[in-house]
């Protein structure tokens, strides 16, 4: 191309660039709708995850068969489009003014081939992209006017890419250079194509296919905001915008600030900024709806129409209520399990939107799941538990036990909170009979609360009720934080994830551990020693220990020291599959579709194990309630870890 064509060539892409900014601007408005958040705090740390995010692929790679595809196009493409700017630098900028070319020799050979590889690997992968999502298209994947100007769009510029130096190379190089047009193979292949043509001709061709080049290439630029090819955009802004607080981690609502007239999300504004910003970084890949528990069971929620829903509000008509667009029976349907944010290639935060929806329809409109829900909480108010059982009697579990109540001795170790399940339900006081005999054994001296401990809250807050979770947990701080408590263990995840990390909110910096981890600690620690007994099992990790705490190995580990083999189940560890009880729902009836603790139920029975291993007291309720239901009691038993080991302490 002749020099007389820069200025033009590059008013185009500033044109183009500055329709891009522009798309852009109008979308960030949007954003601002939301309420402030702070996501630019450790800078460095944020920049690198990015960089990590974009450069390895890792989250999309998670999808093994599409991830692939996706990914490999993304290296292809990316490398094409940095050769581009490395030939625009050296032919316009270090050329002219300096006299240097660093593309040549050796160097360019290698560039060229690696290049003509690059431009391969993306056509094939968008080729298999297309098929997947036009031709054996997965149920639930949508396919909308964008994904066909996309697929074009990227096809014509790739296409149009090798015509263009198919027809510079039979000008210059496949008559000329034979030896360096190898370099360049599909480059050759096309470039035989035009050797025909004349010189006049071939010199026309060339300019018409590059200035159709470059406009298909300004117009890629130009559609970037207004069509999904944005995410390329708005997938780094989130990686780079992620929350690096805990997981899971809920920011308190201040009952007492007059100043707030708005509790929980019922319109997009209620919402945060990056709320909205994560509507546009969806891909609609589905991955979040296909691991989805509720989705699975035939429940009306999907993740992905959440955040869909979301967006149409915010970019259509952001005065529309949240809850009226959505729907209560989705937004109650929630588990907020994780398994949508574990699997999200593009840091897409779901749960914590649902729960802000949840706030707005309890605290705002008085509104409840159902009446199980409005009981329970009527029974965390008058008696700090949610089955309404008299106060007084949280400790009674522990007649008999060579275990501390806190008001009479709180010269412990450690400090066992028990959580509701665990002091009230039958079945679940076999568990801390068990750990409190793992104690003992160890020789750790263990106290607890008894009648002054309160539920933690969680069940209530998870389901939206700020107020009664405050309540409970500024109680539960007073009482802990008096008696100086250095310690805390428990055996419930939930409890774990509300002490350990939401309370620390509240003023509350008291080391928490989890049973499993505890017991590991005791094992490796030689302070507990165990008598091996081989037994099958399976196991399941509870969302709140696996997903929310990244406790995967350590209850493994503690099961093979007991003389477990271990037979996991199809869905295990990030991947787990939820039992149905989190987000509060553990409290409310499962009216619609399937039931969650069925289908993991069935995923225990497949391993052909005889035992399921768990280390929740919501897990372990839901499982025999499961077990039960599902008619399989001879074959299939649950039990929690600490029963597991207390039955193979070693003698004296």
């Amino acid at each position: 191309m002749g020099r007389g064509v820069i200025v033009p060539i590059y008013l185009f892409a500033l044109i183009a660039i500055a329709v891009c900014a522009w798309g852009f601007c109008l979308r960030i408005r949007i954003y601002r709708l939301g309420r402030p958040i702070d996501r630019l705090d450790r800078m460095p740390r944020r920049i690198c995850m990015m960089l990590k995010g974009i450069l390895s692929q890792k989250k999309v790679l998670r999808e093994s068969c599409a991830g692939s595809l996706h990914a490999l196009f993304f290296w292809g493409f990316g490398l094409l489009s940095i050769g581009t700017l490395m030939i625009m630098v050296q032919a316009d900028l270090i050329d002219p003014l300096f006299h240097f070319r660093f593309l040549e020799g050796g160097f360019y050979r290698l560039f060229s081939l690696l290049l003509d590889i690059a431009g391969g690997v993306a056509i094939v992968m968008l080729g298999g992209l297309l098929v997947r999502r036009f031709f054996i298209k997965p149920a639930g994947l949508e396919t909308v006017r964008d994904d066909y100007l996309i697929h074009t769009l990227l096809f014509a510029i790739l296409i149009t890419g090798f015509l263009v130096e198919g027809a510079r190379m039979a000008s210059t190089e496949i008559g000329i250079d034979p030896g360096l047009a190898r370099f360049s193979p599909i480059g050759l292949g096309v470039g035989r194509i035009f050797l025909p043509l004349s010189p006049d001709r071939l010199s026309l061709v060339h300019k018409i296919l590059w200035w159709l080049h470059f406009f298909l290439s300004m117009g890629f630029i130009c559609a970037l905001p207004f069509t999904r090819l944005r995410h390329i955009c708005t997938i780094p802004a989130n990686y780079l915008l992620t929350d690096l607080g805990p997981k899971g981690a809920i920011a308190s609502i201040d009952l007492e600030d007059e100043g707030i007239s708005q509790y929980g999300a019922a319109r997009v504004s209620d919402l945060s900024w990056k709320d909205i910003l994560d509507t546009d970084a969806c891909t609609s890949c589905k991955r979040c709806q296909d691991q989805c528990p509720a989705w699975k069971t035939g429940k009306p929620l999907s993740p992905m129409e959440v955040i869909r829903q979301i967006g149409e509000t915010a970019f259509g008509n952001n005065v529309e209520g949240l809850t009226a667009k959505i729907g209560e029976d989705v937004i109650w349907s929630c588990t907020t399990c994780g398994a949508c944010q574990e699997i999200c290639p593009a840091d897409i935060e779901h749960v914590n939107k649902i729960i802000d929806m949840r706030r707005n329809l309890i605290l705002m409109e008085g509104k409840f799941p159902d009446n199980a829900v409005r009981t329970a909480f009527g029974n965390l108010e008058a008696n700090a538990n949610p089955f309404g059982l008299a106060h007084a009697g949280r400790g009674g579990w522990a007649e008999g036990l060579d275990i501390s109540i806190m008001a009479i001795d709180a010269d412990v170790e450690v400090l066992y909170f028990v959580g509701c399940y665990a002091s009230f339900d039958r079945r679940n006081r076999e568990v801390a009979r068990s750990f409190v005999k793992i104690c003992n054994a160890a020789g750790v001296r263990v106290g607890i609360l008894g009648k002054e401990e309160k539920c933690c809250g969680e069940p209530a807050r998870k389901l939206g009720n700020e107020y009664l979770y405050l309540m409970m947990a500024r109680q539960n701080i007073e009482v802990i934080k008096g008696y100086g408590v250095k310690r805390i263990v428990t055996t419930c995840p939930h409890c774990l994830n509300t002490l350990g990390r939401d309370y620390r909110e509240l003023g509350m910096d008291i080391p928490v551990e989890h049973h499993t981890t505890f017991i590991a600690g005791l094992l490796s620690g030689a302070r507990l020693k165990l008598e091996p007994a081989p037994f099958a099992f399976t196991y399941h990790d509870s969302c709140y220990l696996g997903r929310y705490m990244d406790i995967i190995a350590a209850p493994r580990q503690v099961m093979r020291q007991a003389g477990g083999r271990l037979n996991e189940m199809a869905k295990s560890g990030y991947g787990s599959f939820c039992c149905g009880a989190g987000g509060g729902r553990i409290l409310a009836e499962e009216t619609l579709g399937s039931r969650i603790n069925g289908a993991r139920v069935d995923m225990a029975r497949e391993t052909g194990s005889p035992l399921l291993v768990s280390n929740c007291p919501f897990c372990l309720t839901m499982f025999e309630d499961g077990i039960k239901t599902g008619g399989c009691e001879r074959e299939l038993a649950v039990k929690d870890l600490a029963e597991i080991v207390a039955e193979r302490i070693k003698a004296g």
